[in-house]
């Protein structure tokens, strides 16, 4: 993998996590009014509209239905799977908690990408993993009783369907437009969730309207940047700035919920950015110099 396209692939994924830190923090908000598998079709239904102007606008409506059908209905399932179970352990964790048992993706992409995409790991790439992960424990210092509850479960099981989900989406792109994985994911939240969520939908509460409108507009945003960043980076590489969320969530704490860092949540910040800004310096040193 080219050192620029990396670079390309770690701007579109820091892009990606600041839409999806904003669509967390939504639906941390809305699942306090709705069951989880109706929050998750609610993130599939409120983006729709947008992703099928987005389609019609680059004109590939044509090259929908020219897919691998096999693993875009795995990657389906995985989407819908890792949503609902996200959004019930948003409601049965703090932020922080749930962010910190989420942050164990990026090592399973870096694990799958060996076997499945057939990637080299560099040794450089695993220390800014393993250092980002360290960097969200020294700041989060997640509680012990909480990470065995169901909550806890729930969140680790959203991890690894976010990870095989990964996988499966940087497989499509070998093959796949770009469009066709931001569109039937889409709809696989859409309508898979909403299916299993009609025997417990709840009635949409209209002061409700301004969260289901930036669930939209945060969800679609973010489901284009990641998808980017996928297609465009190695996956080992790009996935380590999944750990950027940790300053998102910093923020979104104290702004939404008046919950203000200490001392160790900003050594841990600065750990996170400082591993993530080292292996922004190693691509860079390895992109080749253009020549006179």
């Amino acid at each position: 993998m080219a050192p620029s396209a990396n670079l390309r692939g770690i701007v579109a994924m820091l892009i990606a996590v600041a839409f999806f830190s904003w669509m967390d923090a939504v639906m941390k908000l809305l699942v306090a009014h709705y069951p989880a598998m109706q929050v998750a079709a609610l993130r599939g239904l409120t983006a729709l509209p947008l992703v099928l102007v987005y389609v019609a606008w680059l004109g590939h409506g044509r090259q929908l239905w020219r897919v691998r059908w096999g693993l875009h209905a795995l990657r389906g399932v995985l989407t819908v799977l890792m949503l609902v179970c996200f959004a019930w352990g948003l409601g049965a964790l703090p932020m922080a908690e749930a962010y910190t048992l989420f942050f164990v993706a990026p090592l399973l992409i870096t694990m799958l990408s060996i076997p499945v995409l057939k990637e080299r790991v560099a040794p450089r790439h695993w220390l800014a993993i393993a250092a980002g992960l360290g960097g969200v424990l020294v700041a989060l210092r997640p509680s012990g009783e909480r990470f065995l509850s169901l909550g806890a479960l729930a969140v680790l099981v959203a991890a690894a369907c976010y990870a095989a989900s990964a996988i499966a989406g940087r497989l499509l792109t070998r093959t796949d437009g770009a469009s066709s994985l931001v569109f039937w994911t889409t709809v696989a939240l859409a309508l898979g969730a909403g299916l299993l969520a009609l025997p417990s939908w709840r009635a949409l509460r209209p002061e409700d309207a301004g969260l289901l409108l930036a669930l939209a507009v945060t969800g679609f945003g973010g489901q284009v940047a990641i998808t980017e960043a996928f297609r465009t980076g190695q996956a080992s590489v790009v996935s380590a700035f999944e750990y950027s969320a940790l300053a998102w969530g910093i923020g979104l704490d104290w702004w939404l919920w008046q919950v203000a860092p200490d001392a160790s949540t900003l050594v841990g910040g600065a750990i996170v950015v400082a591993s993530g800004l080292f292996l922004i310096r190693a691509e860079r040193v390895r992109e080749p110099a253009l020549p006179p």
